[in-house]
């Protein structure tokens, strides 16, 4: 590391890190502190001092004021947590509570002596969001919050975890809490058919207390359902809990089975509030948010009721039904498709509704009677997102969503740091597709042609046990050998097999106000002409604009969603797309990802047009700091299963796109008259 840095060395580089701070006192008497420390120390403290004087020049002058003390109490992970807590202060409550939590340092140190091995969620958050979904198949959110609880749509948890000696322990406690608040809301806490949650809750004044002793004895019945179920994780929760209290032993005795039902739960209940006593605290078992839970979980019912009877009303032979009367249609449920039988045959339901259908049936164990009812006349239409039309600022004092976003000098998420709003573009021009089509008709025509053999294209299997053409290949290394007396393979056969198609494209259209004039043209011209050739392939696909100004208002305007058809409202909407404001990247990204992530598709592809780097108003974004953020957002979609592809018009573009998207994900244009032509045939390649 070398010679430490003398006092006026460290004087002239605390100059230079601390130089908008507003407090005009001299930094001499902190560069006399920080000259007794060893280099490695001085290199750490400056480093940090920079990193908060990036977000508050105070917040990094009292950093470095105060890190004598803090060295000499806490070690080089401990001062790290330290400084990241003030600025975790910092960003939820403002300066003030940022310098007040620095300079408790002697709370700080008692706190963390008691957590030397805390587990952050912001490290594992990625990898057990994948986890949940592979548990059940339906997505679930997942996010911080100071109790862990789940609403049945978001499992919240704290984001740090300190409970256990070990870090890996608490990283596996975390793990367990998140797979017992799923059980919460696929067996049936939230909902039966045979108990009133509510009303049975009800009956108690302390409904605080009752709230923990039903989670606690809940966690009892769920154990020994995952127990059943899942046995290797059941077992992963019983080492991490250790043994029953003795206050439960009763409840594993009645409950501790794998048919027990919330009913059994409630009665015992009543047993454990006929007494004084507290429920005892397991590490595990979270809390229950009964009405948030009852709210959300009835509002996606009636919501994915509503998708499959609309769904089922446009089947052939369903639709004239009126329910009074009619026997229900037979459900088949192999091979993990949803399919109704009427009449000996067999009709399937669209993607949307097989995962609406999914999640009734999870929820529900069964399909609710109000589906049976047909929706009336008209094509189905999958339920509308919430947003209405008028601009998210004025129609909503809150965002539509808060996404955590990635600071790569802290090593760490700032937590709801983004505001996004999903913002209606107005209708445009009525004649502008017509208009790009009439001029581009040999073009889409090619395109179209092109698309129509990817989706006729037909695999040729090599090396199979059988099949309707010999594999020369096979037949070549098998003769070679017995040639050399060894035993041939007896797969010598090929055949073909028609590919079936399981994708879902979203195309992120960058609308900041780089791309006004001949870019923005051109970005609906390639829109046009894309939808016009995607319309043949059949492919879900969906596109949204998106621009924004800072992290407070970070705008998403949707062109077309995937349950919406390429009609004449989405036409317009792609003669509405204009340049905005700037480019804050990786907000979008993240937003677009969850909504492409919800999409019952096998592939899922991310294509980014835009024109320059991730950019923003006057902050640190359009620096590496915007770079680093947008890359950490791709890295979390590649971890939930979208791959991702830009193509741009910047012709500095790889300067920055190999650390964004790698070296073989990404196109650059030196001409946006090529871009129409050009990301359909990226699309075919990448869709092959």
């Amino acid at each position: 590391m070398g010679r430490k840095l003398f006092s006026n060395e460290l004087e002239a580089r605390l100059d230079e890190l601390l130089f908008a701070s507003t407090s005009h006192r001299s930094a001499k008497g902190i560069a006399d502190g920080l000259e007794k420390l060893t280099r490695e120390q001085q290199e750490r403290v400056l480093h940090w001092v920079g990193v908060a004087a990036q977000s508050y020049a105070e917040v990094g002058y009292l950093v470095a004021s105060l890190a004598p003390r803090a060295l000499a109490r806490l070690d080089a992970a401990g001062f790290e947590a330290w400084v990241l807590a003030g600025l975790d202060a910092y960003d939820r409550q403002g300066g003030q509570a940022a310098m007040a939590l620095l300079r408790d340092l002697d709370g700080f140190c008692a706190a963390r002596a008691h957590a030397p091995a805390a587990a952050r969620l912001a490290d594992i958050e990625v990898r057990l969001a994948r986890f949940i979904q592979g548990l059940s198949g339906r997505a679930l959110a997942l996010s911080a919050g100071a109790v862990p609880h789940t609403d049945t749509e978001t499992i919240f948890l704290p984001a740090q975890l300190a409970a256990l000696p070990t870090q890996d322990g608490n990283r596996r406690l975390y793990k367990a809490t998140a797979a017992l608040l799923w059980a919460q809301t696929r067996y049936g806490t939230f909902g039966t058919a045979t108990a009133d949650i509510a009303a049975a809750l009800a009956r108690w004044p302390d409904r605080e207390r009752a709230l923990r002793w039903f989670a606690a004895l809940e966690a009892v019945r769920l154990e020994a359902v995952l127990g059943a179920e899942l046995p290797g994780l059941a077992a992963e929760i019983a080492r991490l809990r250790g043994p029953w209290p003795q206050e439960l032993r009763g409840a594993v005795e009645r409950l501790g089975r794998p048919d027990a039902a919330v009913s059994q739960t409630l009665t015992f209940l009543a047993e454990c509030m006929a007494g004084e006593a507290e429920p005892p605290p397991l590490p595990h078992a979270g809390a229950i948010d009964l009405e948030a839970a009852l709210r959300v979980r009835a509002a996606r019912l009636e919501r994915e009721t509503d998708i499959v009877r609309k769904a089922l009303s446009t089947l052939k032979g369903f639709g004239g039904r009126q329910g009074a009367g009619e026997s229900a249609p037979a459900v088949n449920l192999e091979g993990g498709k949803f399919e109704f039988s009427l009449d000996g045959e067999a009709l399937a339901l669209p993607p949307e509704a097989q995962a609406a259908a999914q999640s009734l049936l999870q929820d529900l164990g069964e399909l609710p009677p109000e589906c049976l009812v047909p929706a009336g006349p008209g094509a189905w239409q999958p339920t509308e997102r919430e947003g209405g039309g008028e601009d998210a600022l004025t129609s909503h004092r809150e965002p539509h969503r808060r996404y955590d976003e990635w600071d790569y000098r802290r090593r760490a998420y700032r937590r709801d740091w983004c505001h996004l709003f999903e913002v209606d573009l107005p209708a445009g021009d009525p004649d502008y597709v017509a208009k790009v089509s009439l001029r581009n008709t040999a073009a889409i025509r090619q395109i179209r042609r092109r698309f129509e053999m990817l989706r006729g294209e037909d695999r040729q299997l090599g090396r199979q046990p059988e099949g309707e053409e010999i594999d020369v290949d096979a037949l070549v290394e098998a003769v070679g050998d017995r040639a050399a007396g060894a035993e041939p393979e007896a797969r010598l056969y090929s055949r073909r097999i028609r590919s079936e198609r399981s994708l879902a494209a979203m195309f992120m259209v960058d609308m900041s106000g780089s791309t006004k004039g001949w870019v923005n043209d051109a970005e609906r011209e390639s829109l046009v002409m894309l939808c016009e050739a995607l319309e043949t392939l059949g492919d879900a696909y969906a596109i949204y604009g998106f621009s924004g100004w800072t992290r407070t208002r970070c705008d998403i305007y949707p062109v077309k969603r995937f349950n919406e058809a390429y009609d004449a409202a989405v036409r317009g909407r792609i003669a509405a797309v204009e340049a905005k404001d700037y480019t804050r990247m990786g907000v979008a990204i993240r937003h677009l990802t969850q909504l492409l992530e919800a999409q019952p598709a096998r592939h899922r592809l991310l294509v980014t047009l835009s024109d320059g780097r991730p950019d923003d108003f006057g902050d640190e974004y359009r620096g590496h700091y915007g770079v680093e953020d947008t890359r950490r957002a791709l890295q979390e979609a590649h971890s939930r299963g979208v791959r991702s592809y830009c193509v741009t018009i910047d012709r500095h573009g790889a300067d920055y796109l190999p650390r964004l998207y790698g070296p073989a994900r990404y196109t650059v244009l030196d001409d946006a008259q090529k871009l129409p032509l050009k990301i359909a045939d990226i699309y075919r390649r990448l869709s092959a």
